[in-house]
């Protein structure tokens, strides 16, 4: 394999993983704002938020896919103590991603919903989340050997 697309992956791999993490820096001052607002801003950063998540989501496909290239072209085996525990970071994260921003976004507009409780678990789940991506950014990076 040339080295060149294996660079290019690289490349793609980790431009997908600040794609990934990056927006969510954006959640934090939007959920803020959304504590005292009229209905039609509202509806304006649930958009937002709901964009952003789309963003991560589908940046998250393609770091999937980019890592998959990785291993099976590159020099690390499937059973590398540090894939092993990214993939599980990795389904983690899918799972706190599904439950923690839709399901939550999609009891927002229920009649005798508290925005209040809902926004705060919004805001706990972006820093849980972001704390997930970053433990996978340590993973990729250091390739510790855990056992």
């Amino acid at each position: 394999m040339k080295p060149d697309i294996y660079g290019i992956i690289v490349f793609l791999h980790v431009a997908s993983a600040v794609t990934s993490i990056g927006p969510l820096f954006i959640l934090m001052p939007v959920i803020k704002r959304l504590y005292d607002v009229n209905v039609d801003i509202e509806n304006a950063y649930l958009s937002i938020i709901n964009v952003i998540v789309r963003i991560v989501m589908h940046a998250g496909h393609v770091l999937v896919f980019s890592g998959v290239l990785l291993i099976i072209l590159g020099p690390w085996p499937w059973y590398t103590s540090w894939v092993i525990m990214t993939l599980a970071v990795m389904l983690v994260s899918a799972v706190f991603l599904t439950k923690g921003f839709t399901k939550v976004l999609r009891r927002f507009h229920l009649p005798g919903a508290n925005k209040n409780d809902i926004l705060k678990s919004l805001n706990r789940t972006s820093w849980g989340y972001i704390g997930l991506m970053l433990i996978m950014l340590w993973l990729m990076v250091q390739k510790p050997m855990l056992w």
